[in-house]
């Protein structure tokens, strides 16, 4: 990642498509003597409840799955597998809720899939790198990974420090451009409702 300039850097950040949003970051800069991990080391860097969050998230994808061929029948099992599954998603919300550090939240302005900008009431210098936790609230899910300061702006009377991600896990990313997705489907829905309210 610190092989390209920090032009290339920014382009590869808008590659993703992000979407302004708030939700809450724990940013905490490495110091020194840390070393950003490649992604084999990732894994071993995350607290246990990213991983086994994750790894229910996998598990449960792969369970429903297979159902969507048994046609109508399924439906009723579906439908209950699917409620089990929220259930499994509040429980593992809460638990990675205690992950998150009052000390390092922060507000995102906007994520997505290559990055994420968050709001501080300082700013950061250009290529400090921190380890990164973002909560996703609509999904039950949160990330672990790892950035890099590319941009920090001054705006009004805070900073807008954009991140991109530079040890981050390929499903992780993906999760990422999914939410973002879906934020931005939500969105249009409740414009299109509001125009529709409004006429």
């Amino acid at each position: 990642m610190s092989k390209l300039s920090l032009d290339e850097k920014k382009a590869q950040f808008d590659e993703y498509f992000s979407i302004a949003s708030g939700i809450n970051v724990n940013v905490r800069p490495l110091t020194d003597n840390e070393a950003v991990p490649d992604e084999e080391g990732i894994e071993e860097a995350m607290p246990y409840a990213f991983r086994i969050a994750s790894e229910m998230a996998t598990i449960e994808a792969q369970a429903i799955r297979p159902l969507r061929n048994l046609g109508d029948h399924a439906e009723s099992l579906a439908d209950f597998l699917n409620h089990q599954s929220r259930k499994i998603d509040l429980m593992m919300s809460f638990v990675l809720h205690q992950q998150d550090e009052e000390a390092q939240r922060y507000r995102s302005v906007k994520y997505g899939g290559g990055g994420v900008i968050i709001e501080s009431a300082s700013p950061l210098d250009i290529g400090t790198t921190a380890e990164l936790k973002l909560f996703l609230d609509a999904e039950a899910a949160a990330i672990f990974c790892f950035g890099e300061v590319i941009a920090c702006e001054s705006v009004e009377d805070s900073y807008h420090i954009a991140f991109i991600f530079s040890a981050i896990r390929e499903q992780d990313q993906e999760l990422l451009v999914r939410a973002s997705l879906h934020v931005q489907t939500q969105q249009l829905r409740k414009r299109a409702k509001e125009k529709k309210s409004g006429s």
